[in-house]
């Protein structure tokens, strides 16, 4: 089922080769890449090992059936691809495989991809928008940004690759923005969106609404411990009544959140801190 569903949705991407020299289609040299990098192949020559390893297999699918071809020619055929029409191929079977449920998190983040940099290739670092489905670990899309600062114009267009209709997107403090929230809901979702200064008025109204919650003893505290290091966190959450006359160009303001966050590690001084959020999801 999933092989029809990748064939379906990738057979799409224009092959600009010469159909008389092709050897190798390319949704063969597609679909072995993708396989490589699940097994977790970092480069073609271990995309072309892994493929060369499971060669039986493949051609009992139908294929690869003129064999493995070398690194380079992986390398050359993928290279040719046009990246935007394979960025909608790949969220639009994303979403054909991902079963969507109600209150389904999406945790929206940017990302600095490893080994990325290249001085004496001038290459600078690659930056990368991701969209992670939490329940089934899966990546449904992702957009490529200039920069770091360029996620807040990058978050809209990934967005728009998404079906987000009863979900709920967690996004961080780059993410809020009152464009982005609208967006989230006229899609159909719910936004849990973290809130610092960069929206100074709604952080200090946020920060104030929970001054109560700050002082009260301890209540539900979830204690982890990993590696050497201890965290113990509260979650505190409220209606936005009272802020929703202020703030009414957040669409759909219904709750407020707090966490309470404790972190001891061995050797360091223990740090105490304070994250807030605010979400269009009800109590």
């Amino acid at each position: 089922m999933y092989l029809e569903a990748f064939t379906s949705h990738f057979n799409s991407i224009a092959d600009s080769r010469q159909s008389a020299k092709v050897t190798y289609p390319l949704h063969d040299v597609l679909f072995v890449t993708l396989c490589g990098v699940i097994a977790g192949a970092e480069g073609w020559s271990e995309i072309h090992d892994y493929a060369a390893g499971h060669h039986n297999w493949f051609k009992e699918k139908g294929i690869l059936t003129e064999g493995v071809p070398v690194d380079d020619t992986i390398a050359r055929i993928i290279s040719r691809i046009e990246p935007e029409q394979f960025r909608l191929c790949f969220a639009n079977w994303m979403r054909a495989i991902h079963e969507m449920s109600d209150g389904h998190l999406i945790a929206i983040d940017g990302k600095t991809l490893r080994a990325s940099y290249n001085r004496e290739e001038r290459r600078s670092t690659i930056h990368m928008v991701n969209a992670f489905a939490c329940a089934n670990k899966v990546v449904l899309g992702q957009v490529k940004t200039a920069n770091k600062s360029n996620e807040i114009t990058a978050i809209p267009a990934l967005l728009q690759l998404l079906d987000i209709e009863g979900a709920l997107v967690s996004i961080d403090a780059m993410g809020c923005q009152t464009e982005i929230a609208t967006q989230i809901v006229e899609q159909g979702g719910d936004y849990l969106l973290a809130v610092k200064a960069n929206q100074s008025s709604l952080h200090e109204a946020v920060v104030s609404a929970f001054s109560e919650a700050r002082n009260n003893p301890l209540d539900g505290l979830v204690i982890e411990k990993n590696r050497g290091r201890i965290e113990a966190r509260a979650y505190y959450v409220m209606p936005a009544s009272q802020l929703q006359a202020k703030f009414s160009k957040w669409m759909k303001l219904n709750t407020l959140g707090m966490c309470l966050s404790y972190r001891h590690t061995k050797g360091k001084e223990a740090e105490l801190s304070y994250r807030y959020y605010i979400s269009s999801a009800t109590l």
